[in-house]
C-alpha cells in the first residue's frame, strides 16, 4: 500500500469515530446542540467520501476490513472524553480486530 493510501485510510477511520463521538454528544440533553450534530454529520460525510476515494486506490477486500480500525479510536474517545468504563473484554475484542487488520497488510 502506498503511504497516501494509509494516511487516507487512517483519516477515514478517525473521522468515522469522531462522527460517532459527536453524535453521542449531540444525544446528551445537557450538551445537545445543533453544532455538535453538524460536526458529527460532517465527520461521517467526510469519512464516507475519503472511503470512496480510497476504494479507487486499493481493493475492497482490503479497505473494508481495515475500517475496523475505527473501533480503536472509538474505544479511546469513549474512555478519555466520555469517561466510559472500558472492560477487559472490550479491549480484547478490539485487539482481535487490530490483529485481523494486521493480517491483511503484512
Amino acid at each position: 500500500m502506498g503511504r497516501i493510501s494509509w494516511i487516507l485510510l487512517v483519516s477515514c477511520t478517525m473521522l468515522g469515530a469522531g462522527g460517532g463521538f459527536f453524535f453521542k454528544r449531540a444525544s446528551d440533553p445537557s450538551t445537545h446542540t445543533y453544532r455538535t450534530l453538524v460536526i458529527g454529520l460532517t465527520c461521517y460525510g467526510s469519512a464516507a467520501l475519503i472511503n470512496i476515494y480510497v476504494l479507487t486506490l486499493l481493493p475492497y477486500s482490503v479497505v473494508f476490513p481495515l475500517t475496523a480500525i475505527t473501533y480503536v479510536w472509538t474505544l479511546l474517545l469513549s474512555y478519555y472524553f466520555l469517561k466510559e468504563h472500558i472492560h477487559l473484554r472490550q479491549i480484547f475484542g478490539v485487539g482481535l480486530l487490530v490483529a485481523g487488520a494486521a493480517c491483511l497488510v503484512i
